[in-house]
Formats: structure tokens, C-alpha cells, sequence
């Protein structure tokens, strides 16, 4: 019970930070979000220090996930999906770590951090500094992407692989820029919000199959 209480209070802290960030900075709906997608990050490395089974962990993800589909549905609590276009992006993002969880909790966490870091802190970044800072910017599927962005993915990207990677004691391979090209690749097609389905996914397999074993 206690160890489902700390997850709470975390996941409350979060809420609580976009909520006040939202109630002095009216306009901008994409950074609150954000703050969201990234501020969950941490929450796979607590739960598996605070020793929560996989079950559990499948169980709450669940819970979450539905109360998320819900959400679309009756708008309980609109600064989630608070933007200015239409996407399933939370959705996906539970619905990978749900899969994430199912695949490596137990097996290899290292390979389902890898996939939700980059997904929370790569493709969170991206989102922020693409968006705070002008460069050169192209559209794929309607969806604006630019090149800040793009290499802040790809760095973040690399960064958590790297991480990872020595967290596991394993050597240095090209297939850390190999899998960090590819998430980078994935992110631009984000039409609907699926890039926070198959980055997360594809991200973790590659890391466990060429860097795992």
C-alpha cells in the first residue's frame, strides 16, 4: 500500500505543477502538456527500486489507461489533451508503457527504460525546443517538424541509450546511433500522436535484441 502511495503522490505532484503552470500561463497549452509527458518519465525507475511486481504494475497502467480513454470521451480533465490539434498521443504513450511493461518488466528493465525515456524525455524536448526555437522545419502528414527538434531527439535519444548501456556494462556499439537514428526516424511521423506508440515499442526491442544480448 505504501509503495502505491508514493506512485500517487508523484503522479499527484505532476498534475499539481501543470495545473498551477496552466493557471499563470494561460497560453500555453503544448508546454503544460509537456510537463506531463516528461514529468512521468521517472516513474518506471521508482516503481522498480520501490520493488512493485508486474502484475501490479500492468494492473495500475491499466487503470490509467482507461481512465485516459474515458477522458477523450467526457473531457474530465481537458489540460491532458489541452491542444490545438487532434491526437491519441497520452493514449498510445499508456498504451506503450502497458507493452513496455508486459515485454521487459521482469526480463529486461533496461530495455523498457530505454524505450519510455525516449519516448518522455526525447520526444518531450523535442517537442519544447522545437517549438521555443526557430530553425529550418519541414511537414510530414500535416505535422510540423523542425530541425532543433529533430536533433534534440536524436541527442536525447543517444543520451539514454548511452545511459542504459553502461548501466548494463556493455560496450560502446554503433547500434547505440543506429537505434537513436531510428527513434529520431519514428518521431517525425506523429500524426495522431502514434509516434508515442511505435518509438517507445521499437526503441525497446532494438535495445534488447543488438544491445542486450
Amino acid at each position: 500500500m505504501i509503495k502505491f502511495t508514493i506512485i500517487l503522490l508523484y503522479l499527484f505532484s505532476i498534475f499539481l505543477i501543470s495545473i498551477i503552470f496552466k493557471k499563470y500561463n494561460e497560453d500555453s497549452k503544448e508546454i503544460v502538456r509537456k510537463i506531463i509527458h516528461i514529468g512521468i518519465g521517472p516513474l518506471i525507475p521508482i516503481a522498480q527500486f520501490l520493488k512493485i511486481d508486474q502484475n501490479s504494475a500492468l494492473i495500475f497502467t491499466g487503470i490509467v489507461s482507461l481512465m485516459v480513454l474515458i477522458n477523450y470521451t467526457f473531457r474530465l480533465f481537458p489540460t491532458i489533451e489541452d491542444v490545438d490539434r487532434k491526437s491519441y498521443g497520452t493514449l498510445f504513450y499508456c498504451l506503450s508503457l502497458f507493452i513496455l511493461i508486459w515485454l521487459f518488466w521482469d526480463k529486461n528493465p533496461y530495455a523498457l527504460i530505454t524505450g519510455f525515456f525516449i519516448m518522455t524525455f526525447g520526444d518531450g524536448l523535442a517537442g519544447l525546443i522545437g517549438k521555443s526555437l526557430k530553425s529550418k522545419n519541414w511537414i510530414i502528414f500535416k505535422q510540423k517538424k523542425s530541425l532543433f527538434g529533430t536533433l534534440t531527439m536524436f541527442l536525447a535519444s543517444f543520451i539514454v541509450i548511452c545511459s542504459m548501456g553502461y548501466a548494463q556494462q556493455n560496450s560502446f556499439y554503433l547500434n547505440y546511433f543506429a537505434i537513436a537514428f531510428l527513434a529520431t526516424f519514428l518521431e517525425q511521423f506523429s500524426v495522431l500522436g502514434i509516434d508515442n506508440f511505435i518509438v517507445p515499442i521499437l526503441s525497446a526491442l532494438c535495445f534488447n535484441f543488438f544491445i542486450s544480448n
